[in-house]
């Protein structure tokens, strides 16, 4: 005869993944970043910002020339007036995505995990959209008149014209920039006050004192904080949606063959958070590993981030198929010919490239060995971020270099003026990358110390279940 007695599990709650390691307190939380961000820099900020800076300087001497002596100093052709510019611009963006997504939704979903990767995924938003802005505004060919972009008052009568989608961009990207710059700013008042409070130096306390806005942690400013960090967040959600999707209008307005799909829009954004994923484990792994935050960004973080990865991955196939079935479906030997160029014509090679890194090596995520490996996801996330850099590269070239006339065909070729421009503006972000976790604590530590109270509290309540099981079974044997 056989009893259904209760099983006593010995297991907690997410013991193999926690959000934060055991052992943290309030104190050790604050500690651990606050020693961080005020101490001295070490070599390793030092050397990655001097390798940052020189990058942004190839950048800076790329654009004097630019102005200097014009946009023909890229390879650009007719018909290939878009090129590696407008290229950097739709990935710069791309990336700019996850940060904001992370943030704002996983807040609205009250995703408890978010808080320790929140704040430099949105750093790495802000900075790269200063690099997506700056593709645009330097492809003007007059970029110092940039601001007739803007419906300002002038004395000309001048106004944007609406039907152009480079107005489109200045709107949803300056929207997008500074709804994320403040909601940035705002998480980031509460452990500034912490760093006011710390610093030993006066002129370090002013600093922080003037980015804390006068914040001292009364119930008053915390009931005000939270309503208000919900609400910008609520803003923030939608404009993830919008911006990229008014990228992918760009294109679906056009006639080009191959960019006048309805798919482009929500393809676009999906291939946006896609690339940003992969990005935040490309800067997370080093972070994690070279700042010690072990205890703080988790097993679980990444394998989260390689779920959600995988995810959008899955949804950027789906476009691809949809997008080829579609040609196919519309009979348009137009758009017929345009795949077969793709597949193999002039830029058969970087079309494959991409095919293998969008599509074939993020399958590996589906083994749970490969997601819990981080040299495995780093890796990956490389391969994800020259995969989704050339379906942009794809997208742009193939359409344009071969248009509905034979007669004006012709293939581009890069020049070093374009890589120069390009790999400088990765120096920039680099260079703010480094300014950021030198001077910013990379974590939310208020955030953080919420956590750590639910922790105990869960850690309390496994105890009593604990203990009540062993009275029940005390009880059985009497």
């Amino acid at each position: 005869m056989t009893t259904d007695v209760p099983h006593r599990s010995d297991e907690r709650p997410h013991d193999a993944d926690p959000v934060l390691a055991p052992g943290q307190s309030y104190s050790k939380v604050s500690d651990d970043f606050v020693r961080l961000t005020l101490r001295e820099a070490g070599w390793g900020v030092i050397v990655g910002f001097g390798a940052g800076f020189l990058l942004m300087m190839v950048l800076l001497m790329a654009l004097t020339y630019l102005f200097a002596t014009g946009i023909g100093i890229y390879g650009n052709n007719i018909p290939v007036a878009w090129a590696f510019p407008i290229v950097a611009f739709v990935w710069w963006i791309g990336i700019g995505h996850a940060g904001t997504f992370i943030s704002a939704f996983l807040l609205l979903m009250r995703q408890d995990w978010r808080s320790s990767i929140n704040r430099f995924a949105e750093a790495m938003t802000l900075f790269a959209v200063a690099c997506a802005g700056l593709m645009p505004l330097i492809h003007l060919g007059r970029p110092w008149v940039f601001y007739w972009l803007f419906p300002y008052p002038d004395t000309m009568g001048l106004w944007p014209q609406w039907r152009s989608p480079l107005v489109w961009d200045v709107f949803a990207v300056t929207t997008y920039a500074l709804v994320s710059l403040m909601f940035w700013f705002m998480g980031a008042v509460p452990d500034f006050a912490t760093l006011r409070d710390r610093a030993k130096t006066t002129w370090v306390k002013k600093v922080y004192g003037v980015l804390a806005l006068g914040w001292r942690g009364s119930s008053k400013h915390w009931k005000r904080y939270q309503k208000a960090y919900l609400l910008v967040g609520a803003l923030a959600v939608p404009l993830v949606i919008s911006v990229h999707s008014i990228v992918g209008l760009d294109f679906a307005i056009g006639v080009m063959p191959g960019w006048h799909g309805t798919i482009f829009p929500p393809y676009f954004v999906a291939g946006a958070l896609y690339s940003g994923f992969a990005m935040v484990l490309t800067l997370a792994i080093p972070l994690r590993h070279f700042y010690g935050l072990h205890d703080y960004v988790t097993k679980r973080h990444l394998e989260n981030c390689a779920k959600l990865m995988l995810l959008t991955g899955l949804i950027v196939s789906y476009g691809y198929i949809f997008d080829y079935f579609f040609i196919w479906y519309s009979g348009s030997e137009y758009e017929i010919q345009m795949l077969h160029d793709r597949m193999f014509g002039p830029y058969a090679w970087q079309f494959w490239v991409m095919t293998a890194c969008n599509v074939g090596i993020i399958q590996l995520v589906w083994f749970k060995r490969v997601r819990r490996s981080i040299a495995a996801l780093f890796v990956i996330s490389l391969f994800v971020n020259v995969g989704m850099w050339l379906e942009r590269y794809i997208i742009v070239l193939t359409s344009l270099s071969r248009d509905y006339l034979p007669g004006q065909w012709h293939i581009f070729n890069s020049t070093a003026w374009d890589w120069a421009t390009f790999i400088g503006t990765l120096g920039l972000f680099a260079s703010l990358w480094f300014l950021f976790i030198r001077f910013v604590p990379v974590s939310v530590m208020f955030e953080l110390r919420e956590l750590v109270e639910k922790q105990d509290k869960g850690e309390l309540e496994y105890q009593e279940r604990l203990s009540r099981e062993e009275t029940r079974e005390e009880a059985r044997g009497d």
